[in-house]
């Protein structure tokens, strides 16, 4: 009797250390698939352009779109400005094109993409975004745009976030962070 009350309690423990140490793993989708437009999700310039360009160089998509606010400001220049100039400045510059977005949120940018997307006509879709973010994402886009077969691809950022969470207090905060995104997805915002 007495071995059993100390077992399940530590089989608990072990059960829920065993999860957490996936938490961040659970995560990551990196399935990119060919596609009729690449999509780069607004945010992380300095890994997910990098990524996308990558995808479009090899072949995974004629189109490519980089997603950039419409009001934040750099100093005294907005970003979909910025974008643009490092758009023109590419050799695949005829092959990309800037997607304003004004909502705040992955659930708000779907909107913003499709009606980039419309005027394509394009069916598969690749989104690529930060590693952490690929899931939500992927689900929202799913949800949001079900006219679309969406597949993802993750751009790493090391600094910012890695599968061994517990490791370093960034990844830990980045995890956390997600984590709270996608239930409050999975259990407000998917049914408005």
């Amino acid at each position: 009797m007495r071995f059993s009350r100390l077992f399940t309690p530590l089989l608990l423990v072990g059960i829920l250390v065993a999860l957490a140490t996936q938490a961040a793993r659970f995560l990551v989708v990196d399935e990119p698939a060919k596609s009729d437009a690449i999509v780069v999700l607004a945010g992380e310039t300095n890994v997910r352009p990098a990524r996308a360009l990558e995808l479009l160089r090899l072949g995974f998509a004629p189109r490519l779109f980089l997603d950039a606010q419409t009001r934040d400001l750099i100093y005294d220049q907005r970003l979909t400005d910025i974008a643009q100039r490092y758009v023109n400045a590419l050799p695949e510059a005829n092959q990309i094109s800037v997607c304003p977005v004004v909502g705040f949120s992955t659930n708000a940018e779907a909107d913003d993409v499709n009606r980039c997307l419309q005027p394509l006509g394009a069916r598969r879709v690749l989104i690529v975004t930060s590693d952490y973010h690929t899931r939500r994402a992927l689900m929202i886009f799913h949800h949001r745009l079900p006219q679309y077969q969406f597949h993802v691809t993750a751009a790493r950022n090391p600094l910012q976030f890695g599968e061994a969470w517990w490791t370093h207090r960034e990844w830990a905060k980045v995890t956390f962070d997600e984590w709270s995104k996608m239930l409050w997805w999975e259990a407000v915002d998917r049914w408005r």
